[in-house]
């Protein structure tokens, strides 16, 4: 390697919420940011929660009032800046009075509705199930409150291209090797894991927001002792054949106390989950066990009158989530908080890692890391995340954006327009561009998927591989046959050699 090195005010390891949550405050607020993620963004963890913008109910229960009131109170604020991907549910909790006493849940649900300032979500209310409703007859009590669906794995996707429109340089595919420090910068390497090639940048500060791998990046790469250690716990989801009658979900309790949540899911699905089970080993290779799937089957089959058995099963998925190791004896206890620790010993460039989080107070925590990391840049500008629409953010109202989008393309399918409008918002022009009909959106691979989004995705939004494009940007591999997913991953494949053989020009995306 010749030359002097890229050199940068902030580098930012990891490509997940808080990761990327950082890059595009920072970003924003004048910073020159790079931020590295060794796979594909929101491939770990930030992929595979709840999908939920929430309070959090339960934690009501472990007396978490701060992360609770904080939770609640970003539920608008998020819900207003990405209304394409996030929007409001109704959820429906059956009352089940050995296992909580009505007067313990109108009194966490009053707490709930309270904590923070509500504008768009409905307060609670005590419910009765009728014989249309899918619960068990016997089931005919319960109450219902409000909190917000998301796309997890597109809010990080959006919130980097956010952070890209401000000036940050976003590099997937890319792993940080080793990192270090002198008096006055951090010298990093990273290496392409596509190419096998690598080069070193300098940056003046360095930020851990590595997930579950935050403890162990100090051993690997840092080469210095962990602050502190997380505590890794997985949670497994299942999606089943829709249990849900309408756009309600449901959270169902258990005798565990834990509680289970059945989330309308895509078109023709319910998600249902989570598991809370501590892990050890690569987060990457978790997957669900036969017990999780019997666990969250029979909280199912408890209250619903459709029974499920393992055949029924459509898909499932796993995330390690890196809760801080507050020494709690179950796992479902563990804190869902987070906190950060910047290290700068004898005033040398800092370093700033993340522990814990959750998906809902991301914007939060990103919000506070950087201040944090701008008492090293007292020429940065102050806070303005809170209103900040993300891509294709800018518009009021799913319904009314969709009518807009078949006015202009008066030739395209409802399902294809709806699946448009809740992933890319008013990027869904951009994306069909000067279409006039359907053939001019190339070759169909599968469901509502066609080359000229899989082209966007590619230009646009870092996908190389069919996992990219199927589960992390638009969950048509629900809809996918093997021979299929073979079919796409050729295609793309034959894309990324021509791209390599051609140079980058502005505004496009290497792959």
């Amino acid at each position: 390697m010749t030359g002097k090195p890229e050199s940068y005010d902030v580098v930012v390891v990891g490509g997940g919420v808080n990761g990327t949550g950082i890059a595009m405050d920072a970003a924003g607020r004048g910073l020159d940011v790079l931020l590295c993620e060794m796979n594909d963004l929101a491939s770990a963890t930030s992929s595979r929660s709840s999908k939920l913008i929430h309070g959090g109910l339960r934690y009501l229960e472990h007396y978490e009032f701060r992360l609770v009131r904080q939770a609640l109170a970003e539920r608008e604020a998020l819900l207003a800046n990405a209304p394409h991907i996030m929007w409001p549910m109704r959820f429906r909790l059956p009352h089940q009075p050995h296992l909580r006493p009505a007067w313990m849940i109108r009194a966490g649900l009053f707490l709930y509705d309270h904590l923070a300032k509500r504008e768009l979500l409905p307060g609670s209310r005590s419910i009765t199930f009728t014989p249309d409703d899918p619960l068990k007859p016997e089931i005919t009590r319960g109450f219902e409150y409000s909190d917000g669906w998301v796309d997890d794995a597109r809010l990080v996707v959006l919130t980097a291209r956010k952070a890209e429109q401000l000036g940050a340089r976003i590099q997937t595919r890319t792993r940080c090797v080793r990192a270090e420090r002198s008096t006055d910068h951090w010298q990093v390497t990273l290496l392409d894991t596509r190419t096998g090639d690598s080069r070193v940048v300098r940056t003046r500060a360095l930020v851990n927001a590595a997930g579950p791998w935050v403890s162990s990046l100090f051993d690997s790469t840092l080469d210095q002792k962990a602050p502190r250690m997380i505590r890794m716990v997985k949670g497994s989801h299942i999606v089943v054949p829709r249990l849900n009658r309408d756009d309600e979900a449901y959270i169902l309790q258990n005798e565990d106390e834990r509680i289970v949540f059945v989330i309308p899911y895509e078109d023709h699905f319910s998600l249902v989950g989570t598991t809370d089970v501590d892990y050890e080993g690569n987060p990457s290779e978790a997957t669900i066990s036969e017990e999780e799937t019997r666990y969250l089957l029979d909280i199912v089959n408890h209250y619903f009158r459709h029974q499920l058995t393992p055949e029924d099963v459509v898909w499932s998925y796993s995330g390690v989530r890196p809760l801080m190791d507050d020494e709690e004896g179950s796992a479902q206890k563990a804190s869902r908080d987070y906190s950060f620790e910047v290290d700068a010993p004898g005033g040398k460039t800092p370093l700033l890692s993340v522990f814990g989080g959750k998906l809902t107070t991301f914007r939060k925590l990103a919000e506070a890391a950087t201040d944090r990391l701008c008492d090293y840049f007292p020429e940065a500008r102050g806070h303005w995340t809170r209103d900040a629409v993300l891509p294709g953010g800018d518009f009021q109202g799913q319904p009314r954006l969709q009518e807009a989008l078949c006015q202009h393309y008066p030739w395209l399918p409802g399902l294809l327009a709806s699946r448009l409008v809740r992933s890319y918002g008013t990027d869904s022009y951009p994306l069909l561009g000067d279409s006039a009909r359907l053939e001019d959106l190339g070759r169909h691979f599968l469901g509502t998927l066609y080359e000229r989004e899989v082209e966007y995705l590619v230009r646009h939004e870092w996908a190389v591989n069919a996992d990219d494009v199927l589960w992390r940007r638009t969950k048509q591999g629900l809809y996918a046959t093997q021979e299929q997913v073979d079919e796409l991953s050729r295609w793309l494949e034959i894309r990324t050699a021509q791209s390599r053989e051609q140079p980058c020009t502005s505004g496009q995306q290497p792959v």
